[in-house]
Order: C-alpha cells, then sequence, then structure tokens
C-alpha cells in the first residue's frame, strides 16, 4: 500500500535537488512526479501523467456507479412492464446495469478526461505563481522519513498533504 506526498517547491532547481535526494532515498523514478507552471521545461524530471493532471479516473468510477444503478433501474422498470408482453426475467436487470456502467463509465471518463484534476485544485495558484508541485508515491511504512528528508534538506518546501490511498491506476 502506498501513500500520496504532496510537495510544493519554490522553483525548479529545487525541484531537481529534491528528485535527486528521493532517487538516493530509493524512491523509484516512477513514483515521482512533477508538475509545474506551462511552458516550464522540466529536463529530467518525471512529468505527472494525463491521468494525474486530469479528472479521468475520478470520472470513470463515477459512471460505472451511477450507469450501473441507472441501468438497474431500467432493468427493473422493463421487468415490471415488460414491453408488448414480453417475458422478462431477472437477467434483463443485469445485462442492464452491465451496459448502463460501461457507457456511463465510457462517457464519464471522456468528460472527466478534459476537466483538470480536483486533487490539484489547492496547488494551482501556486504551481501558476511558479512554484512546482512535486507528487511522490511511497510505502506507507516510509511516509515520515521521506517527509522529514524533504523538510530538512528544503526547508522552502511546503509540504501540502498526504493522501490516504492513492488511485490504482497511476
Amino acid at each position: 500500500m502506498r501513500r500520496r506526498l504532496y510537495f510544493l517547491l519554490p522553483n525548479i532547481e529545487a525541484a531537481r535537488q529534491a528528485f535527486r535526494e528521493l532517487l538516493l532515498a530509493r524512491i523509484d523514478e516512477s513514483h515521482i512526479h512533477v508538475m509545474a507552471r506551462e511552458g516550464t521545461r522540466l529536463g529530467d524530471l518525471p512529468e505527472a501523467t494525463f491521468l494525474q493532471k486530469s479528472d479521468t479516473v475520478h470520472g470513470i468510477l463515477l459512471g460505472l456507479l451511477l450507469g450501473g444503478a441507472t441501468g438497474a433501474v431500467a432493468g427493473t422498470v422493463a421487468v415490471l412492464f415488460p414491453p408488448s408482453g414480453l417475458p422478462m426475467g431477472l437477467g434483463v436487470i443485469l445485462a442492464t446495469s452491465l451496459i448502463g456502467a460501461i457507457l456511463g463509465g465510457w462517457g464519464a471518463g471522456v468528460v472527466g478526461a478534459d476537466v483538470p484534476s480536483t486533487r490539484l485544485n489547492a496547488f494551482r495558484d501556486a504551481v501558476n505563481h511558479g512554484q512546482v508541485l512535486m507528487i511522490v508515491d511511497i510505502p506507507k511504512g516510509r511516509v515520515q522519513e521521506i517527509s522529514r528528508l524533504v523538510e530538512r534538506r528544503h526547508p522552502d518546501a511546503d509540504m501540502r498533504g498526504l493522501e490516504p490511498n492513492i488511485p490504482a491506476f497511476p
């Protein structure tokens, strides 16, 4: 199980230094992501992924839930009031739930892909003013160790939060 830490660093050079220190602390490069103002050259820093920058995952999950529920209601109505007197069983409810979940997940995922991540709203102003957001996914048992490392080596860094459960997709 991993936890996600968010650090705001004052500039790109501080982010590069923190990145190197995290690598030395044996945090894999694939678990470190950086987000900076549009047009900022990150160089060797790993940029935050599309799924981290958008609300795609949240949209898909919400669409699966709402689409499945809507499909279940539609299936129940079809079973209770069958069209043209056709006999219908409980399989109809299952089928419409599944179809609704698939269509809802797809549709909401498409919409969510175009919406900036609501998880990153708290950092948007700072990033737009030139600060650099570093997103680090670390093992649960190393949260305090890594937090102290960054705070000790970068007193100007602002640890802005800990996300208790990172999404499975990114």
